[in-house]
């Protein structure tokens, strides 16, 4: 599904990202792991387009996406919720809704039922502005924008940070229904470990901009924790 290749970030002349190298295997899990300023955000922000590669490559879906603008990642099918949520503080919930419908060329109406299904109270705060909903609802809108777009894979950068912990087993739940549908790949970036492993098919690790383990979700042993993950 996904696959980046040695790639490479510079950033105002300091090397970012060193020979990143990763898959997210399609219908599959991967939890992009590891300290604070490791690379993590950047790696999801070149995945979209929005930092160029100095060296190497980016594949999705067959086909070779490294020097493809960010709009046309997002139509090929890739859909992004980033650290901080970013949704429009000022637009109300339906409105934040319809930009996703909007943004993938489909009626207001044709995934809505869905989405409430999936996240019920959207449907009850829909006249209410954006800006004026909670850390964890607001992080349940920008999923559940991004899930209008119909992506193929679904990029999540942190959703549980600041969640209070009922919305942390909704939300989880929500990932585990999108990984029994088969119809999308996640690539999930995360801090809180036990949510990680209990979602994960897979893990990357990263530390200093370079990758430096990685495998099936059942190789991140208490050693491999202790070694790359704890502060």
């Amino acid at each position: 599904m996904l696959s980046l290749e040695n790639i490479e970030v510079s950033i105002g002349g300091s090397q970012i990202l060193r020979d990143v190298s990763f898959t997210v295997p399609t219908g599959s899990i991967t939890c992009l792991m590891g300290r604070n300023g490791v690379g993590k955000t950047t790696t999801l922000r070149t995945i979209m387009g929005l930092l160029p590669p100095t060296r190497g490559s980016i594949v999705f879906n067959g086909c070779k996406i490294t020097s493809m603008p960010p709009e046309e990642r997002a139509r090929a099918g890739i859909g992004f919720v980033p650290q901080g949520r970013e949704i429009f503080p000022h637009l109300t919930v339906e409105e934040n809704l319809h930009v996703g419908c909007v943004a993938r060329g489909k009626s207001a109406s044709s995934g809505l039922n869905r989405i409430f299904s999936l996240f019920p109270i959207l449907k009850d705060f829909l006249p209410r502005k954006g800006g004026m909903l909670s850390g964890g609802q607001q992080q349940q809108l920008a999923i559940a924008r991004a899930l209008l777009t119909e992506p193929k894979l679904l990029i999540l950068d942190e959703p549980t940070e600041g969640i209070q912990p009922n919305v942390i087993d909704q939300i989880g739940d929500t990932i585990r229904l999108l990984r029994e549908e088969g119809k999308m790949s996640i690539l999930l970036v995360e801090q809180y470990l036990e949510f990680a492993k209990e979602l994960s098919d897979y893990f990357t690790i990263m530390d200093r901009g370079a990758v430096v383990a990685g495998g099936p979700i059942e190789k991140l042993t208490d050693s491999v924790i202790q070694q790359h993950l704890v502060v």
